[in-house]
């Protein structure tokens, strides 16, 4: 299975080498994306495409993070420390 990462490069290289697909990726990013890549993609998550151009560029931040560094060791399989047990829930999200 590829990385998302690796999904990107796939796009983003097909895009640079093949004018139909960028058009269609440009003009209907879900459907170029489900096509190219045989996945069904929520119809509760948007998809940008931006095409960069010499007087424009763009910054893709993360989503601001909530957690703390005991939330984010939890949920990355670590332990949570003593005084965390119990503290920790789904609402946190």
């Amino acid at each position: 299975m590829e990385t998302p990462n690796e999904m990107r490069t796939k796009i983003v290289d097909k895009a640079a080498g093949d004018a139909e697909f960028r058009a269609r990726l440009l003009g209907d990013p879900k459907g170029a994306l489900e096509r190219e890549l045989g996945v069904t993609i929520p119809a509760s998550l948007s998809i940008e495409v931006h095409e960069e151009s010499g007087e424009t560029a763009h910054l893709v931040l993360p989503p601001d993070s909530k957690l703390s560094e005991s939330d984010l060791r939890t949920v990355a399989g670590g332990r949570p420390a003593a005084g965390d047990i119990g503290r920790w829930s789904v609402h946190n999200w």
